[in-house]
């Protein structure tokens, strides 16, 4: 597989959090954390990162119910994925996002934003699952 960038987003309505890896040393650290108060401020944030970045792909964290199914929120991060896909043209994957922010929380030691963190953590989940070849075959195992 050649070397790609990602870009990684916890999407939140008031916040959201981003990191960044790539597929070379398969290692996601976090990056920023957006605090957009209009749609069009979210994008255009958006935008400046992914024209410093140009990432090949972007990942988008999927919340789902402890017991793995679908609630309102997925249905929200459903749609920013479409329009990630639909406004830039990058290939968008959804990663199951259950614990990433209490994940994040432990990492950080701190009641600090964790919002960046917790990007890095759903990315992290994507870089790990392409090293398990029986999850990478079925589209790395992760809801779309």
């Amino acid at each position: 597989m050649p070397e790609q960038t990602l870009l990684a987003f916890d999407y939140g309505t008031k916040k959201i959090g981003v990191a960044i890896g790539n597929t070379l040393t398969r290692q996601a650290r976090p990056l920023d954390i957006l605090l957009p108060v209009t749609r069009e401020q979210r994008f255009a944030a958006i935008a400046g990162l992914l024209a410093e970045w140009q990432p090949d792909a972007v990942v988008v964290g999927l919340p789902l119910a402890a017991d793995g199914q679908e609630q309102y929120a997925s249905l929200r991060c459903r749609r920013f994925a479409n329009q990630l896909r639909g406004r830039f043209g990058v290939e968008v994957v959804l990663v199951d996002e259950r614990g990433s922010s209490m994940e994040a929380q432990s990492m950080l030691g701190t009641h600090a934003p964790d919002d960046a963190m917790a990007a890095a953590v759903i990315l992290q989940r994507y870089f790990d699952a392409l090293e398990r070849p029986e999850v990478s075959s079925s589209r790395h195992g992760m809801p779309t």
